[in-house]
């Protein structure tokens, strides 16, 4: 992997090496992509003013997040069947994410349970990303299960509420479970090394892939409404729901997918520990404002209340630092660690973390800054 230096290659092997529909069903947006555009653009248009100067020797990006040690404010987000980009692929993100000290946020959605992830990852720090099913109770017996699993983390998932408009994943005939199509047979069959290295793993172990996290009886058929009602997505949640799951959760509980002062506030006031301010990396909704836009108000008015975290767009270590300086306490990862993923497997996630955080160590050399506190965007009006 020598010649694959920054996110923009990694990407690129990626691409080569998985099937197209898998690839977009990760990598693209929603509807015409604008909020993908907004996203970029609005990283890119902050700058960070730099300290002379400063005498500093190392770099720390060592925190605490949530209560715990973390070597560096970076979480390895939740993403909806990782373990189709490479065989076993939550349970390698666990390790990667291990390896070099941060949380992995296991996916309602992910192919492997929590229970799999945990026996292949002991040491991991786990969190769990919930999406609320129509059964209640399901979603009851699922959250026993991450519990007994050692997830000291909950990440709730509230800007989901229908499913969004991705209209090449209906050209591409992606769906869970897969259903082949003469193209997509043909995509799998000009994909050979994740044909032989994933999918037809999965095959002679377990059968067609799906969402492991789902009951038995709906494992086989999830796209079958009549089957699957019972699981799908809860789209009547509100604030009492939140204030309930917090009552019965013993551990941390985060909201993500927050754009507002107003819902930050609400989220304070029903008790969550933290907040994920997100635009669900431009997937859901076309037309939501970029993060980056969102964030500083967000953390000026709860900060000192709530740890809030951000996420969407992160290519660069520089993009990190960015949302960090904006007032963000940590920042969650989602394209990249696939995109290592996909071109070495858990060896291609450890370094493509590792590439992030030596980008963000060399960023703050250049400016002047021992630690993550002394980052300051332009504009900044502190000393």
């Amino acid at each position: 992997m020598r010649h694959l230096l920054n996110a923009a290659d990694y990407r690129r092997y990626a691409r080569r090496r998985l099937p197209r529909g898998l690839f977009e069903y990760i990598d693209r947006g929603t509807e015409d992509e604008v909020a993908l555009r907004r996203l970029r653009a609005s990283l890119d248009a902050i700058t960070l003013v730099p300290s002379v100067l400063t005498g500093h020797d190392r770099r720390d990006l060592a925190t605490t997040l949530l209560g715990a040690p973390v070597a560096a404010p970076i979480v390895v987000a939740p993403t909806a069947l990782a373990g189709l980009v490479a065989y076993v692929g939550e349970t390698k993100l666990a390790r990667a994410a291990s390896a070099v000290g941060i949380p992995f946020c296991v996916s309602t959605q992910s192919v492997t349970t929590i229970e799999t992830i945990r026996r292949g990852a002991p040491d991991a720090r786990l969190w769990f990303q919930l999406y609320v099913w129509r059964d209640r109770s399901l979603t009851t017996q699922l959250l026993k299960r991450v519990e007994a699993c050692g997830c000291d983390c909950l990440v709730v998932t509230v800007d989901t509420p229908v499913p969004p408009n991705r209209e090449y994943n209906q050209r591409n005939g992606f769906s869970v479970p897969i259903v082949p199509t003469l193209r997509s047979a043909a995509d799998v069959a000009l994909h050979p090394r994740w044909l032989f290295g994933v999918l037809l793993r999965y095959l002679a172990r377990d059968g067609m892939p799906t969402y492991g996290h789902y009951p038995d009886e709906f494992r086989t058929a999830i796209t079958r409404p009549s089957v699957a009602e019972a699981v799908r997505l809860e789209h009547r949640l509100n604030w009492n729901d939140i204030r309930r799951l917090r009552d019965g959760w013993p551990g941390r509980l985060i909201i993500k997918g927050i754009l507002s002062v107003e819902d930050a506030e609400a989220a304070a006031a029903a008790g969550a520990d933290g907040i994920v301010v997100s635009a669900h990396g431009g997937r859901n909704l076309d037309c939501l404002p970029a993060p980056a836009t969102c964030l500083p108000a967000i953390a000026e008015a709860v900060g000192g209340r709530l740890a809030v975290l951000a996420d969407s767009g992160v290519r660069r270590g520089t993009d990190a630092l960015k949302y960090l300086a904006l007032g963000a306490q940590g920042v969650l990862l989602g394209r990249l660690p696939l995109w290592g993923l996909a071109a070495a497997g858990e060896r291609g996630a450890e370094v493509v973390l590792r590439m992030l955080l030596r980008e963000m160590d060399t960023a703050m050399g250049f400016l002047g800054a021992g630690r993550i506190a002394a980052l300051r965007p332009a504009g900044d009006p502190r000393p």
